[in-house]
């Protein structure tokens, strides 16, 4: 029987590349001469840790990120901006966690979409991932092009595995 795995997953060395990038581009930049602001991938944690000078230079470092991360192929929506805090010296503190893996409401989500479209495939959820099946290689595509063009989700999704 047909099936497939819909995931969503985070290329972390692509994501190391680009902090790195997005770090080197703002030591050298002219505006952010003489700052504290800095950019740090804690790879354990699986989280960036943003220390900026003001609320003008963080937003320049997210719009900086963003754009390494785009140029890599990282969707921007698997980055969960975190509280800005004030830190020592009138700096500001945030920390950006990075989704990977479906948690149990988005899969949810994602299963009552695919039950909601009357394709007769079954879908489960297997720990951090669900899994569809069906008769025809066919409504498995039809799946994956009804979970592309819904948008409402919030998370970047894979499709894996396809076995027939």
């Amino acid at each position: 029987m047909p099936s497939f795995d819909i995931v969503s997953e985070v290329d972390f060395q692509e994501i190391d590349n680009s902090v790195n990038q997005a770090a080197k581009e703002i030591e050298s930049r002219f505006d952010f001469k003489g700052s504290k602001s800095s950019l740090d991938f804690d790879k354990t944690a699986k989280v960036i840790k943003v220390l900026a000078d003001d609320d003008m230079k963080l937003r320049a470092m997210h719009q900086i990120l963003g754009t390494k991360m785009a140029k890599r192929g990282i969707d921007l929506r698997s980055l969960d901006y975190g509280k800005e805090e004030l830190g020592s010296m009138n700096t500001i503190k945030q920390t950006i966690t990075l989704k990977n893996g479906l948690d149990k409401e988005a899969a949810k989500k994602v299963t009552k979409i695919i039950k909601e479209s009357g394709l007769k495939v079954q879908a489960q959820i297997q720990d951090d991932q669900v899994r569809v099946t069906g008769k025809k290689i066919d409504d498995l595509q039809e799946v994956i092009a009804l979970l592309k063009s819904n948008t409402d989700l919030g998370i970047p999704l894979q499709y894996i595995n396809m076995r027939s």
